[in-house]
């Protein structure tokens, strides 16, 4: 897993004034892949972290619930049943995309499991074994399609694009510079990299975003970066919002820290 050369570039800049609505806190987490236990963590945080909440407490799931971890259809159960201490919204990852593009296109397991498709197939009972090889592609979506509960299905399917509350963008990876944020296309939203992060201009919003792993939550003129690679690095990161406020809670696997950012 690479992580992003532009996170320390920028990580000293300071974010332009930003709130959201008197009496609401959200709570953004980050990329997931896979590690229900890491789910669960960032969940047992938040629930602490409820006790000084105001009324109307929101958490934004940013996306990639799935892949490189072993435990995909773990994470999306839990989810499905909207098990967690806050309402939530769950936004679409460009993982998502790809798990159900395959149910429509198996030739999409061509590059799905080079990047941590198998995990997901085998996390819902999949033989693997052909794919693994680079065959047997229809195969695996009829098994996946006969094993993946509806409920996960539904899930996966219902996901949103993007969210916003006062001042903040919620978005998996990102935005297009110079679209109107009411005009990004899901593809943008879902996908971009370099043009998003190399750009210093104005959003309209502070966007906050995953899908670029990064050392550690970053913290830029125009964006909030809370991909910390928790795959690789058992860091899953959630942003708590509250008025004008910013606070990270961040996982360490085993144990938990709550880390306080201006």
């Amino acid at each position: 897993m690479a992580f992003s050369p532009f996170a320390r570039r920028a990580e000293n800049k300071a974010v332009k004034s930003a709130t959201l609505p008197l009496g609401e806190r959200v709570y953004a987490v980050g990329d997931i892949h896979g590690r229900l236990d890491l789910l669960d963590e960032i969940a047992t945080l938040i629930a602490a972290d409820l006790e000084t909440a105001p009324a109307t407490a929101t958490t934004i799931f940013l996306g990639d619930y799935i892949d490189r971890g072993k435990e995909s259809a773990g994470v999306v159960e839990r989810l499905s049943r909207g098990d967690f201490p806050t309402p939530f919204i769950a936004l679409r990852g460009n993982h998502e995309e790809i798990a159900l593009e395959f149910l429509q296109n198996d030739s999409v397991l061509e590059s799905w499991r080079k990047y941590g498709g198998l995990e997901t197939l085998h996390s819902y009972g999949v033989d693997v074994g052909d794919a693994m090889r680079g065959r047997g592609y229809d195969r695996a979506q009829q098994a996946l399609a006969e094993r993946i509960p509806a409920s996960h299905l539904r899930f996966l399917q219902e996901t949103r694009m993007s969210w916003s509350c006062g001042d903040y963008f919620f978005a998996h990876a990102g935005v297009r510079p110079g679209v109107a944020l009411e005009r990004q296309r899901p593809e943008d939203l879902l996908w971009i990299r370099d043009a998003f992060l190399r750009s210093d201009g104005d959003f309209g919003k502070i966007v906050v975003h995953g899908h670029t792993p990064v050392a550690a939550p970053a913290i830029h003129s125009n964006r909030i970066n809370i991909d910390t690679g928790a795959f690789a690095t058992s860091m899953l990161t959630a942003l708590a919002l509250e008025g004008s406020t910013r606070r990270f809670l961040t996982t360490q696997g085993a144990g938990a820290r709550l880390d306080q950012a201006s």
